[in-house]
Parts: structure tokens; sequence; C-alpha cells
């Protein structure tokens, strides 16, 4: 079977896969980054998570662009850096505000509960940076269409409104010219 011939569930099944793992590297750098602010430094708790966001959207884009994505587009690295960011900063936005919520809204500022709420927050901001990395970020190149699909012995078929012989086209008859 050639790249790119597997069914649309396969090929999303692996998309979310390379994305989870990025994700996972991504999430022990943010919670690895947050902790360590917060242990060793004086910093509020809010702003050293945002620290650690963008220190995690750093090594997304780099592991979103040079392995879950890299067969997309590349034409326009400027516009999607500027989506990425875009998208990214709705996701800290996300993720620090329910953070925010929990520990100035509800006092609840252990530790536990801080990684709690992170938990949280990363969980639902992965589902919005999913959505809009795939549909806006990463955009898929076009597919090649040669008008031909294949069946399942990989066999190529016409499509269904392709004519499989092209009908030929007789010239059409000469008005007849009456002269007087």
């Amino acid at each position: 079977m050639e790249p790119g011939s597997e069914g649309p569930f396969k090929r999303l099944a692996r998309e979310v896969a390379k994305f989870g793992a990025v994700g996972v590297v991504g999430t022990v750098v943010n919670f690895a980054v947050s902790n360590l602010l917060w242990h060793l430094t004086s910093l509020q708790a809010v702003r050293a998570n945002v620290i650690a966001t963008i220190v995690a959207i750093a090594c997304n884009y780099v592991g979103f662009r040079y392995f879950t994505y890299r067969d997309r587009d590349k034409s326009a690295r400027t516009k999607e850096l500027s989506l990425f960011l875009a998208f990214s900063l709705v996701g800290l936005v996300i993720e620090n505000g329910i953070l925010f919520a929990a520990i100035y809204g509800f006092g609840w500022d252990s530790s536990l509960q801080r990684n709690v709420f992170k938990v949280l927050g990363i969980g639902i901001a992965t589902l919005f940076r999913f959505w809009s990395y795939r549909s806006w970020v990463f955009k898929a190149l076009p597919a090649e269409d040669d008008g031909e699909d294949e069946d399942e012995a990989g066999e190529p078929v016409a499509k269904a409104d392709t004519p499989l012989i092209e009908p030929q086209r007789e010239p059409l008859p000469r008005p007849k010219q009456h002269v007087s």
C-alpha cells in the first residue's frame, strides 16, 4: 500500500498519535518549568505558568512542524508561524484562565491543586489547539487528482463522473447556403 493511500480514519489516528506524542513532550516541559518556577522563585503562580506555557509552545512548534505535520504545506512559513502563535495564545489564555480562576476565584493554591487545574487547563486547551492547528495552521497539501480511484485490490477504477471512454465528437454539419 502506498503512503497516503490508507483510509481517512487511519490518517486521522496517525495524526492524533503524532500530535499526542509532541503534546506529551510539551506537557512535560510545561510541568517541569512551571513547577521549577513555583518552587524556586517568588513569581506569582499564574505568571510562572505563563512562562512555562510559552516555553512549551516553542518546543511544540518544532515538534509539530518537523514531526507531526512535516508533510504539510511549507510555502507560507511566516503565515503559518503567525497563525500558530495566535492560536497558541488562545490556548495559553484557556490554560492559564482556568488556573487563575482556581487560585484567585476559589483560593485553591496548594501545589497539588495548581497541578490539578493545570492538567484541566491543558486538556481543554489541547482540544482547541488540535482543531485549530490542523484546520488553519498546518494545512494539508491538495491531493493530486489523476481522475482515477483504486478498488480494494489497488487496481485503477474510473470515477463515477469520469466516462470510461471519451465520446468521439463528429463535426456538426454545415448549413446549406442558398445562392440567389
